[in-house]
């Protein structure tokens, strides 16, 4: 058994390699299927346009051969790198925010202990490049800067693409786009969306709100983790992965939809809670296990088990969550 997965993660001790072997055998058959259509799509021509039948695809993964540049394509990301040529090695040339560098030099060694390939004696090491991506985005995007959270991001977008300019403008696609204001400073984006989790908790899974509430169990505590890293160290990291591809096409309502599934698919668990401590727990518990270790079957899961939800009712929700945020700042 390998102690390390094809990302360069090692595996934790406990790590239940046959469960695992199991599930991998399967799902390889269904991997194994969706590359032929997959390259079908593509024909080498490298161009998607966005349609339900690629929406469809989107939904039951992109390969990993073609991950990096499907992600660019349907992201914007790949447009904005064309209309930009050599932007990203202005912004390592020019000149430095001293303050930054240092910020992002603070989290080089936190971020992915467990990946062989950032670590420093790794060849290449992957810290370099991202120290660059991290150094250039805080460039391009000042009122943000950098924050932490995004060295995790940055750092699955160099494992996937293998390309410190792709990841830029992917992470740029992340914070400038699909995510509403998680980053800047004040989080106030972040911040609302956990509201915004709240309340579609008390519409779809009313006993757990309940229980929350009964408690006063903030949702910041329990899943700002969830919103910040976008499930990073949090679920396994195909699954991870499965959710980026719907997260760069679909946009954020995807992380609403995997939260929801969390959630509701452990309804019973988390309603065993009896106080607060219990409640932090079983919140650590249902990221883990065979549910979310089966990416195919859990991704599935997040289309039909919270029902509808409509970029529409989450806009809604947002505008009056974000109003009862700056009435109590």
């Amino acid at each position: 058994f390998c102690r390390v997965d094809q990302y360069g993660f090692e595996r934790p001790e406990d790590f239940d390699y046959a469960s695992y072997e199991a599930f991998f055998s399967r799902y390889l058959v269904v991997l194994t299927r969706r590359a032929i259509k997959w390259s079908k799509l593509l024909k080498g021509n490298n161009s998607i346009q966005k349609s339900l039948k690629v929406k469809r695809y989107i939904r039951k993964g992109i390969p990993n051969e073609h991950r990096a540049l499907v992600w660019m394509i349907v992201s914007g990301a790949q447009a904005n790198m064309e209309q930009n040529p050599g932007y990203y090695h202005r912004l390592l040339e020019g000149e430095k925010n001293a303050k930054l560098l240092e910020a992002i030099k603070t989290d080089m060694n936190r971020t992915f202990p467990d990946n062989v390939k950032f670590r420093k004696t790794a060849d290449p090491c992957l810290q370099h490049s991202l120290y660059n991506v991290l150094v250039a985005y805080g460039h391009h995007n000042e009122a943000v800067g950098y924050c932490q959270g995004m060295n995790f991001i940055a750092g699955y977008l160099i494992l996937i693409t293998k390309n410190e300019e792709e990841s830029f403008w992917l992470l740029d696609a992340l914070i400038g786009r699909i995510l509403p204001d998680y980053y800047s400073p004040a989080m106030l984006g972040l911040k609302t969306d956990q509201e915004v989790l709240g309340e579609l908790v008390k519409m779809k899974v009313p006993a757990v709100a309940e229980l929350m509430e009964r408690h006063g169990v903030m949702w910041t505590l329990v899943v700002s983790r969830w919103f910040i890293c976008l499930f990073i160290d949090i679920l396994p990291v195909e699954t991870v992965l499965r959710i980026w591809d719907c997260l760069f096409y679909e946009g954020s309502k995807i992380i609403f939809r995997v939260a929801l599934t969390l959630i509701k698919q452990n309804q019973a668990f988390i309603l065993e809670a009896t106080n607060f401590p219990d409640i932090c727990d079983k919140f650590k518990q249902i990221t883990k296990g065979t549910f979310v270790t089966e990416c195919h079957s859990f991704m599935q899961k997040i289309f039909t088990d919270p029902g509808s939800l409509s970029m529409a009712t989450i806009n809604k929700l947002r505008e009056t969550c974000r109003e009862k945020l700056l009435s109590q700042g």
